[in-house]
């Protein structure tokens, strides 16, 4: 069975999703809720969102840690698995540093479909912190290669931020898209690109674009 993914409307009783095929579907309903996750939260909905997905799971049963800090092993597979990207079979030819772990054959697969290049010397360095760009860059590029990526309608660029000159030449293409298209707003007047990630943060921009 292939989770499809898609959205229930509490206000119209209706679930809408996209498909490419005929088929049968089921609509199912798995509510999880994380005791360090309160309903009060910023992104509670969002946690709640890629969590009943099963685009990630908590970091124990019972907690999400949404302050946590996300690496960027943990991101190419809650990437991939929110857009239904299957794991690579064949890792023979993969990175140096992609090991025999969760994250192995998903590397693989991001390496072949051009996903990423990795940080140099034949290395993805999965165990490193990844940063606001480099999760923006990733994400440009799977929605790129899907043929998926968002229509922005903004008015804002790169260079109407305080820190325009801290992005990275090979993120800028990726932030200006995700500025035009709403997913990204910045925090008082700041990108902040080189700033690592949260877990909470992950899943707020998950489910900005998974949730239109």
């Amino acid at each position: 069975m292939q989770v499809v993914p898609g959205r229930y409307d509490a206000t119209t009783g209706l679930v809408t999703f996209t498909t490419t095929h005929f088929s049968k579907y089921v609509v199912g309903s798995n509510k999880i809720s994380f005791s360090d996750v309160s309903a009060s939260d910023w992104y509670a909905d969002a946690v709640s969102f890629i969590a009943a997905r099963q685009i990630t799971i908590g970091t124990t049963a019972d907690t999400f840690t949404p302050n946590g800090t996300l690496t960027r092993g943990q991101f190419i597979v809650m990437l991939m698995r929110a857009y239904g990207i299957e794991p690579g079979t064949d890792t023979a030819d993969n990175f140096s540093d992609a090991g025999d772990v969760y994250y192995t054959a998903y590397l693989a697969k991001a390496r072949q479909l051009g996903i990423t290049n990795g940080v140099g010397n034949n290395r993805f360095a999965p165990d490193q912190a990844i940063t606001r760009q480099d999760m923006f860059t990733l994400l440009y590029r799977a929605l790129d290669t899907l043929g998926s990526l968002p229509k922005g309608s903004e008015s804002v660029t790169i260079s109407d931020y305080a820190d325009s000159a801290a992005v990275s030449d090979y993120a800028e293409e990726a932030v200006g898209c995700f500025l035009k298209a709403g997913v990204i707003t910045g925090a008082a007047g700041h990108l902040n690109p080189e700033d690592t990630t949260t877990r909470a943060e992950m899943a707020q921009v998950l489910y900005k674009l998974l949730s239109v």
